[in-house]
């Protein structure tokens, strides 16, 4: 005997093959779905004993009250109505489950994107497949985001509301954004023989990454930076280009490595306590601006480099001696500086 299957199975069995859904499933959601409309639609006659059932090889849908049928005339137009939006909804559903797991697998990676609306407050970033948001505190202050701009991003999390709606988060002040983009540029981090040991940033400002090597002759700070500045330069174009990036050579010495994470101020000496983590560090007067940085940047973005707590004391010429020069020993000082 040949089964002629209707044009109904037929669709159920291509979505659940297609969309990995079971047609049990299907067929469950449409009459749940048929059940709400009935109750919808003839409020007076629902009870709790009534239930909707679908025939999942023709798509009959019929309604019973006990074991009677108690299906209204035309109410086969509403239930297909029904069932076709359920089928469309669990569509949607799963592929949403198939993009979410995608790019669930790339959290904590880099990923590049285009700008397709900016209301001020969230940036939306088409990503491929879907889209992420990039939040107002993952911003990098004082850059501009224009639709079609392409930014790389740091996919940061994935998140549902309260609505078990689900969100992708990138951002742009992450410091493991600075790290991918070193590992994509710098063939040495990628297979291992540059590692980086930590970075910190003050996004849009200034960051300071500490590298390592323990392969002789491998200078890490040499191979970041790249042939005349070419690799580092590439990264700081993909931050926007106003982020000032410092590559410091990470050393066991505490002592050496505080001296270098002051770059580029020029060291007179260092007295550092373990154990309180504390660390007064001498400079000449004129040196005294680079390690502080403009509002404290440089010696903060130290301090969480090394982990110390670092007070900046100048050595040289004493504030009260300059007050003493005249008028014209002051600007005569000020054109030699």
């Amino acid at each position: 005997m040949i089964v002629v299957k209707s044009e109904f199975s037929l669709a159920l069995n291509q979505v659940a093959t297609e969309r990995g859904i079971s047609p049990e499933a299907v067929v469950e959601s449409i009459e749940i779905a048929i059940l709400a409309a009935f109750k919808k639609e003839y409020p007076e006659k629902f009870t709790e004993t009534i239930t909707a059932k679908v025939n999942k090889d023709t798509g009959e849908t019929r309604i019973f009250k006990d074991a009677e049928n108690i299906t209204p005339p035309g109410f086969g137009r509403i239930a297909a109505q029904t069932a076709k939006q359920v089928i469309l909804q669990k569509i949607r559903e799963v592929e949403k489950k198939t993009v979410v797991s995608h790019y669930r697998d790339q959290v904590g990676s880099i990923i590049k994107g285009r700008i397709i609306r900016y209301d001020g407050y969230n940036v939306y970033i088409d990503i491929g497949k879907t889209e992420a948001i990039l939040p107002k505190d993952q911003q990098i202050r004082n850059e501009h985001y224009q639709v079609n701009n392409v930014l790389i991003v740091y996919l940061k999390e994935i998140v549902e509301d309260k609505f078990a709606n689900t969100k992708i988060i990138v951002s742009r002040i992450e410091p493991k954004l600075i790290e991918n983009l070193f590992k994509k540029e710098v063939p040495e981090i990628g297979n291992g023989t540059v590692l980086i040991k930590k970075t910190v940033r003050e996004p849009g400002e200034r960051a300071k990454i500490a590298v390592y090597s323990n392969q002789g002759g491998v200078d890490p700070v040499g191979a970041c930076v790249g042939q005349r500045g070419v690799r580092v330069q590439t990264v700081t174009d993909e931050l926007g280009g106003q982020e000032k990036i410092d590559i410091i050579q990470w050393n066991p010495d505490e002592k050496l490595f505080l001296i270098a994470a002051l770059s580029p101020a020029k060291i007179v000496s260092v007295e550092i306590d373990e154990k309180s983590k504390k660390a007064k560090v001498n400079v000449e007067e004129e040196q005294a601006p680079l390690a502080i940085g403009r509002n404290g940047v440089n010696v903060n973005l130290a301090s969480a480099l090394t982990g110390y707590n670092i007070d900046i004391i100048q050595t040289g010429k004493k504030t009260e001696d300059k007050k003493e020069n005249t008028p014209a020993e002051s600007s005569d000082a000020a054109k030699k500086g």
